[in-house]
Formats: structure tokens, sequence, C-alpha cells
């Protein structure tokens, strides 16, 4: 019997809630989430006065505050959707896909309504130079759209943040079922912890995360080795995978992962 994907449906459950309260709060506090709700309410009573005085609302900072948790979150939810697809991928590319939803909202937050404020930071971020590449374009057009989610979140949009946060989890969720992609060919080396072999363990955890493994090589000297070529789905981590593999208790003491050498005919 399958086990319950309890993961996906954490995510799923956490994202169902977040756009959810996202658009409930957008439509209903429209103008206090941008933090004019009564500066609104003073121009339309001094409509006549030539210079009405604009009062900053009462809880402009913990508005501004709100708008960055947002966007944490929104992009917190999207890497959690938006899974590297090989093990070479770096960390901090998880990372900087939330820290740029954030920086598209502190952005709009700095900004506010000032063009000289817009132009500072324009020139300010022309210094900067981001040197680490990014080979897959869908990363690229993912970090455009998580800075285009921040600045909306940092505008106190939250309802078109909430939707287009639940429109861009379900399109990815949607092209990763059509996405036809190869499975991956690896081979891997399984170094047991003594004399004895823990197939059924091995085996069992290659079984469980839907990976197809032929043995290979069985080689006793101190320890038990025994190499697998196995072919996987190329969003597994193959990190997480060999952590499995080592469980405390299971008898594994190191896994190395490697593609296969072609043979030369």
């Amino acid at each position: 019997m399958a086990a319950w994907p309890w993961r996906t449906i954490r995510i799923v459950a956490a994202g169902t809630a977040l756009c959810t309260a996202l658009v409930w709060g957008g439509l209903k506090w429209p103008l206090e989430l941008t933090g004019f709700g009564s500066a609104a309410e003073t121009l339309l009573q001094g409509a006549g006065s030539k210079n009405p005085v604009i009062p900053m609302h009462q809880f402009q900072p913990f508005i501004e505050l709100l708008k960055l948790v947002v966007a944490t979150l929104v992009g917190l939810l999207v890497t959690a959707i938006h899974q590297p697809h090989s093990r070479e991928r770096p960390h901090s590319m998880e990372q900087a896909q939330t820290l740029l939803c954030v920086s598209g909202a502190m952005m709009m937050v700095i900004i506010g309504d000032s063009v000289a404020r817009a132009f500072g930071i324009a020139g300010a971020f022309s210094i900067i130079r981001f040197k680490t590449p990014v080979d897959d374009p869908k990363d690229v057009t993912i970090l455009f759209l998580l800075m285009g989610l921040g600045m909306s979140a940092g505008l106190g949009a939250f309802a078109v943040t909430g939707l287009g946060t639940a429109f861009l989890c379900v399109t990815l969720l949607g092209l990763d079922q059509m996405s036809t992609q190869r499975a991956r060919v690896m081979s891997v080396e399984v170094l047991a912890d003594g004399r004895v072999f823990p197939t059924t363990h091995v085996e069992g955890v290659l079984a469980r995360n839907e990976v197809v493994f032929e043995p290979r090589e069985i080689s006793t000297a101190d320890d038990v080795t025994v190499k697998y070529v196995t072919w996987l789905d190329a969003r597994i981590s193959l990190e997480e995978l060999s952590a499995q593999l080592m469980a405390e208790g299971a008898g594994v003491k190191s896994v190395t992962w490697e593609h296969p050498k072609r043979e030369r005919g």
C-alpha cells in the first residue's frame, strides 16, 4: 500500500489557505492594506481645500511589515512547488527565489508614490552585478514572476497577489504533469556497514521512491559493496534519497552516485 503524499498535502493545504486569506483580506480592506484608508477619507472631506493634510495611517509601519511577511510566504510557497530538477542546482537558488519576492515588496514599500525614490532604487540596482548563471529558462521566468508577485504585495494589492500566486502554482503543477521528461539514468554504489548487505532496506527505499533499479556488481572485501543501475525521475533529489538509504541503523555506510560510463562500440 502506497504511503500518503503528506508533503504534497501540506503544501496544497497551506497554499489554499494563504491564497484564500490574501484574496479575502484584499477585497475586505482594499484601502487599509495600501496604508491610505484614512487618507482617502481626508481627501474626500477636504476636496474643496487646496492643500488637504493627508495623515499617515496609524498602523502604517505594521502594514508595511505585513506586506513583507506576505511576500515571504508567497516566495516560500512557489519555491516549495518549483523543486530543483537536479542535485547540481545550488541551494542558494531556492533561497534567491524567496528573497527576490521579498525584495520586490521592499522596493514598492520604499518607493511609495515618490518618483525620486524610484529613480534612486533603479540607480542602485544598476551598480549590482549578478554573476551566478541560471541555466534553466524556467528558473529565470519564475524569478521574474516572483518579483511581480512581491511588487503586488508591496503595493498592498493582496487580492491580486493571492490570485496571481494561486494561478502560478496551478500552472506549475499542470506543466509538471504535462511534461514528458525522460528518466535519469544513474549508477549508485552502496557500501554496507559490515559483512551483511541490507538488501531489503536498500531496495525498499528505491521502490518507495519509484526508482527502477537493477543490481550489477557485488564486491565482498572488508565490507560488502553493491552497485546498482537506476532509472529515476529527474526531479528526485539524490541527496534526500541518499539520506534515506543511510538512515540510522540501516546498515549503510556510504552512498555514491555517478553517471554510468558509456560503452564504446
